[in-house]
């Protein structure tokens, strides 16, 4: 049996479609369609399967990292596949040249053996890409007020961009990195990432490595900087160069991470916004 939790609200909706596809995929195959916005915890559905079903998790980002975490202490011996149909796909950029993909299916067992967990407002969560913090964060609480009253595609380039322009304020942040603490001024992006990518495409820390022995995630923080500076910098992120520019750019890898700023601001989890957030931690052992 084919156990397939699908995400229908996925990209603005469009995602339903994947069940007609992944129907025509496993043709002659027997399937179980779950729809994962019905479902409080995928474990309890997980904890009947027999060791040779196989999973599938049909939608984006989100829908990837909320599995995760619900299943993830299970420990699952079945095989796992990841059918992407979001709109960031993070992940994917990060991971397609490291596996096979076959009718957009991408192989998981591999990708959930070891995942780092942060803290924010008491509440531990694994991630999947990782955490945003500063404008990431705001981009993704303007993003889903949009979604809220539109039903127009999310631009978060765009929303980037107004912010660096002004309707995002820098903070200063106080980051701890493995014990050492040191203070920053005018911060704009403060991330730690298990992957390369977030905010649909931008390659915020190149050189990390989700599947690293070491254990280790990338601390990032974007500082001192002007607003036409940062703007002038910002598209060199989607390629990763923007890393060259080490007098604004500060990344270092890590077990611990604990970022806090002198003012509240929004954060994502794998796309998740969580509002008013001081300070988060991560640990990743």
């Amino acid at each position: 049996m084919i156990y397939i939790f699908l995400n229908k609200l996925s990209n603005n909706g469009k995602a339903s479609a994947a069940q007609s596809e992944l129907e025509k995929i496993f043709a002659g195959e027997e399937l179980k369609f779950i729809d994962i916005t019905g479902i409080t915890n995928a474990a309890d559905s997980c904890k009947m399967l027999n060791d040779n079903d196989k999973i599938i998790i049909a939608g984006g980002d989100g829908t990837l990292s909320r599995f995760a975490n619900d299943i993830y202490e299970l420990r699952l011996k079945q095989e796992i596949y990841f059918y992407t149909c979001g709109s960031g796909n993070d992940f994917l950029n990060d991971i397609r040249e490291r596996v096979e993909i076959k009718n957009n299916l991408i192989p998981m067992n591999a990708f959930l053996e070891s995942l780092p967990i942060v803290t924010v407002n008491g509440r531990q969560h694994y991630f999947l890409n990782g955490i945003g913090y500063g404008i990431d964060g705001y981009c993704c609480e303007e993003g889903d007020r949009i979604r809220r009253n539109s039903d127009k595609k999310v631009n978060y380039t765009a929303i980037a961009i107004k912010g660096l322009l002004g309707k995002f304020k820098p903070r200063n942040a106080t980051v701890t990195v493995d014990g050492e603490t040191r203070e920053y001024k005018k911060v704009w992006l403060a991330p730690t990432m298990i992957g390369r990518f977030f905010g649909g495409g931008m390659m915020i820390t190149p050189e990390q490595d989700r599947l690293n022995t070491e254990h280790v995630v990338s601390s990032c923080v974007v500082h001192d900087s002007s607003k036409l500076k940062t703007l002038l910098i910002f598209p060199k992120i989607f390629k990763g160069k923007h890393v060259s520019h080490t007098e604004i750019v500060d990344i270092k890898l890590c077990h611990e991470v604990r970022v806090e700023f002198d003012k509240p601001c929004a954060l994502q989890i794998d796309g998740e916004t969580y509002l008013d957030v001081k300070y988060y931690s991560v640990s990743y052992h």
